[in-house]
């Protein structure tokens, strides 16, 4: 049995999830379950799901909770037992949910009281102050061993993988040397957290003799296998995690072909009879539809111009600043702008960038920004625009899956050398790249990092210029690239591949004999 240990978990249904991570963890979990493998993922039940936007009449974006659809809630089987975890010193009593798709369930862990312990779950990544998120971890922690150690058994586990720092408490709880894997899914500091050794002691009983704990090397001390998500991300790594380099590999990111990939265009892949004109065909009737959901959100008239994407979470390293000042730079008639992607309410920064975004919308007929971008949304984005813009800072995106999805639909990527995109883009083949490559990371802010972005965005524009132009003046070199972007990324991008190397003994055999 395969076990998957994440602090979010991103479904077709329901909001328990923030961001990448989560999309990545629910990609794996819906292909275990197509493949037919015993797939278990433990996270936990957000009574409010992450954030959503409204805006002020200055233009203030306004963050409120998301409502769990009653359809998803439906879905989610209620277990008999009934856990009973001692966090600060009391009881918390948690429900366990689980939510299957044929062989694959993922367990939802509900606290039921007492209220300050309930409050822990209201709301993805948000809490009220540092010992309230240690503890979120430290449940999450203690309901999985003593859900494991009661329902599922230690010998029937083959595979026990920690998703990032939050998940790396585990170990401290439940003692199962060799099984742990530790899978590391960013760059920044932000993933890596460390919290007083006094949390630890009172929690755990450890008395660390730092005074501040990193989980990340809790997680990586007691683990037998480390992985990075991309070859970019290993070479960062190394030289942030040296002395655990000896447990160290990559297994690039990937995604659920089925749940990504426009299906006429899967089927022409598979039956080695994709074209350009069926190509042409799908993209045209998914520009119909999408032209329809943005109207959701602005009277649009785009004509024949290309539509030009940057959807993400919203964060500097990203540099959302490059599509911005691509809009004031490049004629409106000559390109139209999807802006989509929303921030952790208490990302100062991230909502300055939301205001210009939405400040783009109003000012510019040839802008529309999607604040509440979610898988939902995201269907339609990266399954229907012509270019994807994918700007982060050299070194500092772990992987991305994005410009995977945009690429088995034909979208080509406008992509920085970052990343799992420096495996798969061959420039001006498949997509085009653009900036300098880096290696290592680049403190942001610094006279170094402002140069650098100062040469990355005269090549951005340069590129994205050009390839405006093409798309305009020369579609059947635009298409021929958009057709190789389909042909060359699927393969490769495709959740068997990356759980046939993460699970290689019960992955192969299994897809073999089906």
């Amino acid at each position: 049995m395969i076990i998957s240990v994440t602090p979010e978990l991103a479904l077709d249904e329901g909001y328990t999830y923030a961001g990448g991570l989560g999309v990545l963890e629910g990609d794996k979990f819906y292909c275990a379950a197509k493949l037919g493998i015993p797939y278990k993922t433990f996270t936990l039940f957000y009574r409010e799901g992450y954030v959503d936007y409204e805006f002020d009449e200055r233009g203030n974006p306004r963050a409120k909770p998301q409502t769990q659809p009653p359809e998803f809630l439906k879905k989610l089987s209620r277990e008999q037992e009934t856990l009973t975890i001692r966090l600060r010193g009391e009881e918390v009593k948690a429900e366990v949910h689980k939510y299957k798709v044929g062989g694959a369930e993922a367990v939802f862990f509900r606290i039921t009281e007492p209220q300050w312990a309930v409050k822990l779950l209201n709301r993805v990544y948000l809490w009220e102050n540092e010992e309230d998120k240690f503890l979120t971890y430290a449940f999450l922690a203690k309901a999985t061993a003593e859900y494991i150690k009661n329902y599922v058994g230690v010998a029937q586990i083959d595979y026990l993988d920690l998703q990032e720092a939050y998940a790396c408490m585990l170990p401290l709880e439940l003692k199962i040397p060799g099984k742990y894997r530790v899978v590391v899914h960013t760059a920044g500091s932000w993933g890596h957290p460390s919290f007083p050794r006094s949390y630890f002691e009172r929690e755990f009983g450890y008395k660390f003799i730092s005074h501040e704990v990193s989980l990340t090397e809790i997680g990586l001390s007691t683990a037998r296998e480390a992985f990075t998500v991309s070859a970019k991300h290993f070479d960062v790594m190394s030289n942030v995690i040296p002395h655990h380099m000896d447990k160290l590999r990559y297994i690039t990111n990937g995604i659920e072909i089925d749940r990504w990939m426009n299906p006429d265009l899967k089927a022409g892949f598979e039956k080695g009879n994709l074209t350009t004109d069926l190509l042409a065909n799908v993209k045209e009737a998914n520009r119909k539809r999408f032209i329809k959901f943005l109207k959701q959100y602005k009277d649009v008239d785009i004509g024949d111009r290309p539509i030009v994407t940057w959807s993400r979470r919203i964060v500097p390293y990203k540099r959302p600043e490059f599509v911005l000042k691509a809009i004031n730079e490049i004629p409106s008639d000559q390109v139209f702008f999807v802006l989509g992607g929303k921030v952790h309410p208490q990302d100062m920064s991230g909502l300055e960038y939301m205001k210009s975004f939405r400040r783009m919308h109003q000012e510019h007929e040839n802008v529309v920004y999607v604040p509440n971008y979610d898988v939902t949304a995201a269907k339609q984005v990266l399954t229907a625009s012509d270019l994807l813009l994918f700007t982060p800072f050299s070194g500092w995106e772990a992987c991305g899956t994005s410009y995977m999805k945009s690429g088995v639909n034909g979208v080509p990527i406008l992509s920085s050398h970052d990343g799992g995109a420096v495996e798969l883009i061959v420039d001006g083949v498949n997509s085009w790249f653009f900036g300098r490559k880096l290696k290592g990371l680049v403190e942001l802010g610094g006279k170094t990092a402002d140069d650098i972005n100062a040469y990355d965005y005269t090549d951005f524009k340069k590129q994205l210029v050009n390839i405006i132009s093409m798309y305009r003046n020369d579609p059947e070199k635009y298409y021929k690239v958009a057709l190789n972007a389909v042909t060359t990324f699927t393969l490769r991008v495709d959740m068997q591949r990356t759980l046939r190397e993460y699970y290689p003994d019960i992955v192969k055999t299994r897809h073999q004999a089906m």
